[in-house]
């Protein structure tokens, strides 16, 4: 008898998932989720200490997963994570590239041309590189699905962080690129676009209970999400529930873009 298939939970068996930005937050949350869905899981960023962490517990848990470092910033590194995973697995078929990072908040003179460029190089250009490197590994394996992460800063703007918002602009500019590029090589590239989420990124832009009270006030739900309330979506937006969706920029932010 057939069986209905089970709400909210992806059917992601036989996939290996390369996880940018997975020692902490969205990503790990979203690691965590795509095991208990049946993908091989590679959790890779800088952090390798807190990738093993989290690898660990997946694996205690039942599921597969292992750690790696990866550094974004560095096109060697996203290479070597690349081939590293499809030896390990013998393939790569889906990228979740969650990497990103936040400088202080201040008037757009006032920004560093420094640190404006070190946003733009993580936040931007670490996405290109991933891309870079997973869609020659997708192609090898017949097709995959690539999701990067954006945020509400993509969709409308925010004072004192010019450089973020503009590095997630061109996050979406970049994946509707690349969607066109390999959209009948059945590779799907998607954008994942979240507001006030509970992570260091947030924590460091708001660094008072005040703020956050604020930011959660101002958010139609009247809260901030955590981290796990987003991986759900992250395993939809991977899974061949979403086949015929690519270009797509998906916003999970309380409705905080609605009015």
């Amino acid at each position: 008898m057939t069986r209905l298939p089970r709400l909210g939970h992806a059917d992601l068996r036989e996939k290996v998932c390369l996880i940018a930005g997975a020692s902490r937050g969205i990503g790990a949350a979203a690691a965590r989720h795509l095991a208990g869905c049946g993908a091989a899981v590679v959790l890779a960023g800088r952090n390798r200490a807190a990738a093993d962490g989290w690898a660990r517990r997946i694996t205690e848990e039942g599921g597969t997963a292992v750690a790696c470092v990866l550094d974004v910033a560095d096109d060697e590194s996203v290479a070597a994570a690349v081939a590293w995973t499809e030896e390990r697995f013998g393939g790569l078929h889906l990228a979740f590239n969650n990497a990103g990072t936040q400088g202080p908040s201040r008037p757009l003179h006032k920004q560093e041309p420094a640190e404006v460029t070190r946003i733009l190089d993580v936040n931007l250009m670490g996405v290109y590189r991933c891309l870079r490197h997973e869609i020659p590994a997708m192609l090898r394996a017949g097709g995959g699905v690539v999701l990067n992460t954006a945020s509400v800063g993509a969709t409308v703007a925010a004072a004192g962080i010019g450089a973020y918002c503009a590095s997630k602009h061109g996050v979406v500019g970049l994946s509707r690129s690349a969607a066109l590029d390999y959209a009948r090589h059945g590779i799907r590239v998607n954008v994942l676009a979240p507001g006030a989420v509970r992570t260091d990124i947030l924590t460091g832009w708001l660094d008072d209970e005040k703020q956050l009270a604020a930011m959660a006030t101002g958010t139609p739900q009247g809260r901030i999400a955590q981290p796990e309330d987003l991986a759900p979506l992250v395993g939809w937006l991977l899974s061949d529930a979403t086949v015929f969706m690519t270009g797509a920029v998906v916003t999970a932010d309380g409705g905080y873009t609605v009015p």
